[in-house]
């Protein structure tokens, strides 16, 4: 799959077609933040920066953008398979 846009990110969001990591579930917990923050990131938000893995040369999407309360925060996302995106990890900024 090529590079992804904002745009593309969000409707994955939007119709659910994505997967949390359970160091990104961990990390949701740790922060406090639920399911509907990290939406809310990427559906607020833009791509700040785009990763290429040396290893396996995926490209990962640093998303910055708001949670529900406002609070800044970052999600960094992966495609999957099947056209699923990979929620890798999600923080506050």
């Amino acid at each position: 799959m090529g590079q992804m846009s904002i745009a593309e990110l969000r409707r994955l969001i939007r119709t659910l077609s994505y997967v949390v990591s359970t160091h990104a579930a961990d990390e949701l917990e740790d922060d406090n933040l639920s399911i509907l923050d990290l939406e809310s990131i990427v559906l607020t938000g833009q791509i700040a920066e785009r990763q290429r893995d040396r290893a396996t040369r995926e490209v990962k999407y640093v998303v910055r953008g708001a949670t529900l309360d406002g609070s800044a925060a970052e999600v960094v996302l992966k495609a999957g398979h099947a056209g699923k995106l990979v929620v890798i990890t999600v923080y506050l900024a």
